[in-house]
């Protein structure tokens, strides 16, 4: 008896090792922690794997629904984004998810479904939200993730007669945010802003030029020869913008101040700054004549210029930032000509959207789409998998970028 005893003792000690060596010598797994700290920890995961606890346990299941869950995840300071991407026919929800580098199908938000006469298109979006604008004008705030939508107040006749320029949205918490829009005919503009915390729109902003500072030029900078194109060639500046990102801009702080940056019609910058309600126009950053495709973007609270042009017989893709010292344009990068060579020729289009530090750069023309993210740290230009569809491969316009929260409300 002594002896089987002892064998006992020794097999409860080897399976008591092999518990604590599967669970980092603490001697503890997930079943022992209590709820709150299950809930904490859990949060911690991408969120792509929230859509997967019904299927680990019954207990996990039950995390979807915990309003103390949903609290652990305001908590993470932030999250991997996704970029929701915009097909011609807006038909389907497609993200592409950074954290796990793959493509993902989200339900089309209900709000949405249910006015299909009524079609709208993704124009903004900031946190873990994304805002929709229908033919009618009015939008429509979205949380991807959740599905979760809210239908904002109507803006009134007389805002709708006025050309919209830019839609810019900011969020400041999980459930508070506002939404910007640049009208007017430069160089009488106005702004007008939606609280999401007062649910109403604010009156009118007029907007003038900023005469203290100007610097307004039409004359490029000695860092922009190269982009001259072949001689014999006259072609005409290329805006074209696809109907999501006709409203392209993005909100950027100076000085503690709120700055709405947007294209004009014209390819210039325009910066609106709304605490001293005043604008400015950045110098060009090609000539008129030159064919050339721009967007603007946003990178931990900084404006960065995309350009897409030609010159000595290939296409370049650069990022460029303004130099407040020099008054110039600088350059921050350029993709490798080999993957630039391929827009050559082809009238490409492209369309960017900035998250932390990466851009993705949707380049479209008749012949080819291609979507390439580019790490600023890293200084790396990875092109995006093709995305399939019964065999196919999808084409998108453009992207969004969002943090993918569960907790973000609308």
């Amino acid at each position: 008896m002594e002896l089987d005893q002892s064998c006992w003792n020794s097999n409860k000690t080897r399976k008591r090792k092999l518990r604590e060596e599967d669970n980092g010598g603490f001697g503890i797994s997930m079943d022992d922690l209590n709820q709150d700290v299950l809930e904490r920890v859990l949060s911690w995961l991408p969120t792509s794997s929230f859509f997967r606890f019904h299927s680990v346990c019954k207990r996990w299941k039950s995390v979807e629904a915990s309003p103390s869950f949903r609290l652990a995840c305001s908590e993470i300071p932030t999250r991997d984004p996704w970029f929701f991407m915009v097909d011609p026919h807006l038909d389907q929800s497609v993200v592409f998810d950074t954290a796990e580098k793959s493509w993902k199908n989200l339900k089309y938000p209900l709000l949405l479904q249910e006015n299909p006469n009524c079609s709208s298109i993704p124009v903004a979006a900031s946190g873990g939200l994304v805002c929709f604008r229908n033919i009618n004008g009015d939008f429509v705030v979205s949380n991807p993730v959740t599905g979760a939508c809210r239908e904002l107040p109507p803006l009134g006749p007389i805002t709708h007669s006025q050309t919209l320029h830019a839609i810019a949205m900011n969020s400041y918490s999980k459930n508070s945010y506002k939404l910007v829009l640049i009208f007017g005919e430069l160089p009488h503009l106005t702004a007008k802003i939606y609280e999401s915390v007062k649910n109403c729109w604010t009156e009118e902003i007029v907007i003038s030029r900023n005469s203290d500072e100007t610097l307004e030029s039409d004359i490029a900078g000695d860092d922009t020869l190269y982009f001259l194109s072949k001689a014999g060639d006259v072609v005409t500046t290329n805006m074209q913008r696809s109907p999501s990102k006709q409203y392209s801009s993005v909100i950027t702080v100076k000085d503690g101040e709120e700055i709405i940056n947007f294209l004009s019609s014209s390819g210039t910058i325009v910066a609106c700054n709304l605490v001293r309600k005043c604008f400015l126009e950045y110098p060009r950053l090609l000539p008129v004549f030159l064919e050339y495709s721009i967007d603007v973007v946003e990178c931990r609270g900084e404006l960065l210029v995309v350009v897409l042009s030609e010159f000595l017989e290939t296409a370049s893709l650069r990022v460029w930032r303004f130099s407040e010292d020099d008054r110039l344009w600088t350059q921050v990068a350029a993709m490798p000509p080999s993957m630039s060579h391929e827009c050559y020729g082809k009238k490409a289009d492209i369309n960017c959207v900035g998250s932390g530090d990466q851009i993705l750069v949707c380049i479209n023309s008749g012949e080819f789409c291609s979507y390439v993210l580019f790490d600023l740290v890293a200084n790396q230009w990875t092109e995006l998998p093709k995305y399939y569809l019964d065999g196919k491969p999808k084409e998108f316009m453009s992207a969004f970028s969002f943090e993918p929260r569960i907790e973000a409300s609308v």
